[in-house]
């Protein structure tokens, strides 16, 4: 009867502390983040909007319930982020989950809002069937609404829903302007870059007057790959602006290829003389990598011509980045005939280098012809962490301290005509977006932007420590299962030991 009450209050203490445990959770939200980018932390610049939120923010997820299990996933992912944000901003951000597939009714309102489905492969009873699922969102604040189309699998969801409602609650956004005028690719032919800016910012097009400043009244101002001569007049307003504290964005072609004629050419502006006077010097030389991309070449056999992919060190492949703001998350960004950065100026400036070439790399002197059928070695690239961009800090002939961040490819951004389309990769949109909201943004979205699922290819990483992931992924559950195995047989053999003790009820 003792064992019985002991038993039964046991029983009453557990239950207990569970509906106290279910009570501190509804008013309590804690999670332990124990990923590398600390993935499902909310960062500061998201708790600063959250609180700052004047009027409640209503986000419907348009999520279909039945989801497959490869991207279930987001949908648990999503929704512990919403709540997290609920919690931190006090209530203001409410929430709801919608299945646009129990009714034609809410598809169509789904779809009319912004929210389109997609079609996946569900296998099924060894069969694959397509299914129609929708994972987008839609942000209301007042008579304002901000469509998600479509939320992506590992992508950095923080960011996205951060920056939807932050669009949605400023009444006035900064002007970003990209000068245009001297050959710059237009704003068409930078569209990702354009619709990743447009979220937070009004973007437009800047032509620079010889005798009307205009550039005032810009957060920061874009000068990308221009062609044609730079007039000094022109280069006297850039000068105006950086004196009154302005900051700039240059992406400079102090080189070009052509690979209809196979030659190398150094370019010439006027803008790279202007660098000069800021301390900043563009070689006109091309950087060459043995970490580099691929082009495209034809081969003839016999009758048969085909096409061959071949290494080509004059597009090399950046993986090495400054710890920075403007780099963070970055992982690889792929440049087209980039040139070697020096900083030649005094003390009173700060140079802070952002990108460098690998272990193996060098440059080659302009002009030269490109040899698509060279065999390439280790002694071709001497040089080590060539500087190809970097951020210039302080007063720049004003009183108020100016930037200017410098990459020495102008297109590493363009998608239009003369780039190598296979090449433009997310994290070349990245750099310039990130740049940008570097010099434009006070509230620290940018270190969001590229906050998500890292990427880490196992064929990537050295042998030994690939042999030793192998070895743990497949030894470590069998040992898990030992060692239960261990604690159970041990528990049971106590158990019977204290049931033949003398006086045991």
């Amino acid at each position: 009867m003792k064992r019985s009450a002991s038993y039964t209050t046991y029983l009453l203490l557990i239950a207990g502390i569970l509906i106290l445990v279910n009570i501190l959770s509804d008013r309590f939200f804690l999670r332990l983040d124990l990923t590398e980018g600390k993935q499902y932390t909310l960062s500061k610049a998201t708790k600063d909007i959250l609180r700052n939120l004047d009027d409640p923010v209503t986000v419907r997820a348009w999520f279909t319930k039945d989801l497959p299990q490869d991207i279930a996933k987001t949908r648990r992912d999503f929704q512990e982020l919403l709540v997290e944000y609920n919690n931190v901003s006090r209530g203001r951000v409410i929430f709801e989950f919608i299945d646009p597939s129990e009714d034609i009714e809410i598809e169509n309102e789904a779809v009319q809002k912004g929210v389109q489905p997609l079609v996946v492969n569900v296998r099924e009873k060894d069969q694959v069937k397509q299914q129609k699922v929708f994972l987008g969102t839609t942000i209301e604040l007042g008579d304002q609404m901000e469509a998600i189309p479509f939320i992506q699998p590992g992508a950095p969801m923080e960011y996205t829903l951060s920056s939807a409602i932050k669009k949605l609650s400023v009444s006035e956004k900064p002007a970003i302007g990209f000068i245009q005028g001297h050959g710059e690719p237009r704003l068409q032919e930078i569209s990702q870059v354009v619709s990743e800016l447009s979220v937070l910012y009004e973007v437009a097009p800047v032509e620079i007057n010889d005798s009307v400043y205009t550039l005032g009244g810009y957060q920061a101002i874009a000068l990308l790959a221009p062609k044609d001569t730079i007039p000094p007049a022109h280069l006297a307003m850039l000068d105006r602006y950086l004196q009154e504290g302005g900051d700039l964005f240059i992406g400079i072609d102090r080189v070009e290829g052509n690979f209809q004629t196979v030659q190398g050419t150094a370019l010439y502006t006027g803008l790279e003389t202007w660098l000069q006077q800021k301390g900043l010097t563009v070689e006109s030389s091309f950087v060459v990598d043995a970490s580099c991309g691929n082009i495209t070449v034809r081969q003839q056999s016999g009758n048969f011509t085909y096409a061959q992919q071949v290494p080509f060190p004059y597009i090399p492949i950046v993986g090495s980045f400054e710890e920075h703001p403007i780099t963070q998350g970055l992982e690889a960004v792929v440049m087209q005939f980039a040139s070697p950065v020096l900083f030649t100026g005094d003390t009173t400036m700060q140079f802070t280098p952002l990108l460098r070439s690998s272990n193996k790399s060098g440059s080659r002197t302009a002009p030269l012809t490109f040899n698509v059928q060279r065999a390439w070695t280790d002694q071709d690239f001497p040089q080590s962490e060539i500087t190809l961009g970097g951020i210039l800090r302080g007063k720049m002939g004003g009183t108020n301290p100016a930037r200017i961040i410098l990459i020495s490819d102008g297109g590493f951004a363009v998608s239009g005509e003369g780039r190598n389309m296979q090449q433009l990769q997310p994290d070349n949109i990245s750099l310039l977006v990130n740049s940008i909201d570097y010099l434009s943004d006070d509230t620290g979205l940018i270190d969001l932007r590229t906050k998500g699922v890292t990427n880490r290819p196992l064929d990537q990483l050295e042998d030994g420590k690939k042999t030793t992931l192998k070895l743990l992924n497949f030894l470590l559950p069998l040992a898990l299962i030992i060692i239960y195995g261990i604690v159970r047989a041990q528990m049971r053999r106590n158990l019977r030991t204290k049931r033949m003790t003398e006086g045991y009820v």
